[in-house]
């Protein structure tokens, strides 16, 4: 496919029934945060080059990434902030409620509920679960912790459609088994294993010890090259 030079500039309806690419789709939370900061500000248009700067991304990618929600804009004048914010909020669905239960209330649980970024980003926690006694019915915030023997009918009586699991790995598959049964569709895992569900559902893994071997692989080579360098400038 090939992506003009300045998508902005070019008008037109949005694009549609175009799949994004993965590595696309991850950068749109990024563009958001940095067009709502613009919105804070009272700025009301910016260039591609001032957006991707603020994103921490080339302009090239972000005019790419960008085109998948279609043409829009005037040549010289740049993107309207409010607009493609409103249009990636949209497509990352964030103008629906989203209801979120937090499974598991250890240190990582309760600091997930205590979150404020949840909130200002649309996402509404609900409920927290632990089957430690006694650790439910404490108190985070306004939240009390749930009995996880309860999780159904909780799950019900909040209306929850999204759920994180902070739990640890030999009982995360028989929670999300729970969770997905009681008609939850969308899972944001921290439990060290790979979950198996239906077609349907929608599980998001997030592994702390691979990013940080990522990130030791990557200091790693960046000292390998420093270490080159330095070689090479004493020859």
């Amino acid at each position: 496919m090939s992506v003009p030079d300045h998508p902005e500039t070019a008008s037109g309806t949005e694009e549609s029934g175009r799949k994004i690419p993965p590595a696309s789709l991850a950068r749109l939370p990024i563009y958001l945060r940095a067009l709502n900061a613009m919105l804070a500000d009272s700025v009301e248009r910016v260039s591609s080059e001032e957006l991707a700067e603020a994103a921490g991304v080339k302009s090239a990618m972000l005019r790419k990434d960008l085109s998948y929600l279609g043409s829009f804009g005037t040549r010289g004048v740049g993107y309207d902030v409010q607009f493609v914010s409103q249009k990636i909020s949209a497509l990352l669905g964030l103008s629906q409620e989203w209801r979120v239960a937090i499974v598991g209330a250890g240190n990582l649980g309760r600091a997930l509920a205590r979150y404020s970024g949840f909130a200002s980003r649309g996402f509404e926690v609900v409920a927290v679960f632990d089957a430690d006694e006694r650790i439910v019915g404490t108190r985070i915030g306004w939240l009390t912790v749930s009995n996880a023997d309860n999780l159904e009918f909780e799950l019900e009586r909040t209306q929850t459609n999204m759920a994180v699991l902070a739990v640890p790995a030999a009982v995360a598959q028989q929670l999300c088994d729970r969770l997905v049964a009681a008609g939850v569709t969308s899972i944001l895992s921290f439990a060290p294993v790979v979950l198996q569900v239906p077609p349907h559902v929608q599980v998001r893994k997030v592994d702390m010890g691979t990013e940080l071997q990522i990130l030791a692989y990557h200091a790693q080579r960046a000292q390998e090259t420093e270490s080159g360098s330095r070689a090479r400038s004493a020859q």
